[in-house]
């Protein structure tokens, strides 16, 4: 597998620490809003990594949090908690707000076909680790209390820019608009590791510590559960591209300082989605999500298909001509794959090398656009018999999970799919035969039964109105 590590800038061979075995990390949500179509990229990038990754042969162990506490609105140590914000807006508890919006992402996960981590872990049920990992930082004098509140001192941290290739010049105060002065810092880069009362007021999530009540910054708890659950050493650690600083440059700072040697080899993120006004996001206001999508007419599938057709370091614009583009190659897709028949015998020979291509794909940092163009060549070779094909796509479709043999499609009965490709099929010998007006009357015939007829380029797709 080669893969670019955003750690040292190029693409590498991803040897793990452990023959055979993959250690993953993946940032989750920050449960005070629904999620958006630009943060569900990044999930759909990380979970093509893991079946591609299991594709190839690895056993993947993956852990993800679910930040419910210490995350505040400018990603660094200043602005209110988040989940704080969320309860403010709604009026309603930040235990009530983190419990729906974490359901309404497992919601979301599910329909676009995500895998789960082997362990998804509340950030809040996890106090007493971050306080023994803050309790030996301070003592190894990686830290240092101030005004009741714990920091850490971003100047002994080794190599402290290297993922995000900044320099301390950018955090001095008034160069950025991001760095804002607390007189509690010995530095304007240092990050706090545990808030007390002493500066955030009426916190309602609050626990007891050695340094007063109060909270965990945000980037304590991924380094905390990563450790508690996956040991003092990563193999890959992803996210979204807005993560690398400060999130993953304080995750590297805090968690080397407290294991005593390198953490992570390998740091994979994803590029933004935008849209015409730029990167999405919440702060935006209004935000674009899956139900939105799916109130407009979309399948979720036919989002995700939309970002596999992009590759997962590159920048995507988001427009709905672009989703529109997608929504007929997928149809079309399902349309070419329904019609598959268990007829003739399995071709080893062609299987062996489809799926030798196809791992190609995979290996070469993740190439999903590639793997879609084999499965067109899958189904286009007519050199194969059904049967083989159907096991290709059903091989290929682990990974790109894009229930392209699904018993049904958009709720259509099977039955009543090969019915509407039959007429499809009709159609097309109507027109090559210039009976347009047999042509139309089975146009007519299926919207009558809700059945919409696209033309494209490359072929006539259907949607149900």
């Amino acid at each position: 597998m080669n893969i670019y590590n955003t750690l040292t800038k190029k693409v590498e061979k991803l040897i793990p620490n452990e023959e055979g075995k993959i250690k993953m990390y993946t940032c989750g949500p920050t449960v005070y809003n629904y999620v958006h179509i630009g943060n569900l990229r990044t999930y759909i990038f990380e979970d093509i990594l893991q079946k591609g990754l299991e594709y190839i042969g690895y056993d993947v162990k993956r852990v993800m949090n679910i930040t419910d506490v210490g995350h505040l609105t400018s990603d660094a140590d200043y602005g209110e908690d988040k989940m704080a914000k969320g309860a403010k807006r709604e009026g309603k508890t930040v235990y009530e707000i983190a419990d729906f919006y974490t359901k309404a992402f497992f919601e979301d996960m599910k329909s676009l076909n995500i895998k789960k981590p082997s362990i998804i872990e509340k950030a809040s049920d996890h106090i007493d680790m971050y306080i023994k990992m803050i309790e030996k930082m301070l003592q190894d004098g990686y830290a240092y209390v101030s005004n009741g509140n714990v920091y850490f001192d971003v100047t002994k941290a080794k190599n402290y820019y290297e993922l995000s290739g900044r320099n301390p010049e950018e955090m001095k105060v008034a160069v950025r608009d991001d760095v804002e002065e607390d007189t509690n810092k010995k530095n304007p880069g240092d990050f706090g590791l545990w808030f007390t009362l002493s500066k955030f007021q009426n916190q309602a999530m609050k626990w007891d510590s050695p340094w007063g009540i109060g909270y965990p910054g945000w980037h304590i708890e991924c380094s905390g559960l990563a450790c508690l659950y996956l040991g003092d050493k990563l193999d890959i650690h992803c996210g979204g591209v807005d993560n690398i600083f400060p999130h993953h440059t304080n995750e590297i700072a805090q968690s080397e300082a407290y294991l005593g040697h390198k953490w992570c080899n390998y740091w994979c993120h994803g590029e933004f989605l935008n849209d015409k006004q730029g990167k999405m996001s919440k702060s935006k206001g209004g935000i674009l999500t899956i139900n939105r999508l799916q109130e407009e007419g979309y399948s979720p599938l036919v989002y995700r298909y939309f970002c596999l057709g992009s590759h997962y370091r590159k920048p995507l614009v988001f427009t709905y001509d672009s989703l529109d583009i997608a929504k007929n190659a997928y149809q079309k897709l399902l349309q070419k794959t329904s019609k598959l028949q268990e007829e003739g015998q399995l071709d080893s020979q062609s299987i062996e090398t489809y799926n030798e291509k196809f791992k190609k794909a995979i290996e070469d940092d993740l190439n999903t656009s590639m793997m879609l163009t084999i499965i067109y060549e899958v189904l286009n070779d007519k050199s194969l018999n059904d049967k083989t094909k159907k096991e290709l796509v059903k091989k290929f479709d682990k990974v790109l999970s894009l229930d392209l043999l699904k018993e049904k499609t958009k709720g259509i009965e099977k039955e009543k799919l090969e019915y509407i490709n039959k007429k499809i099929e009709e159609r097309k010998k109507a027109k090559q035969n210039k009976d347009y007006a047999l042509a139309d009357k089975i146009r007519e015939e299926l919207l009558k039964e809700n059945i919409k007829l696209n033309d494209t380029r490359e072929g006539t797709t259907f949607e149900l109105i």
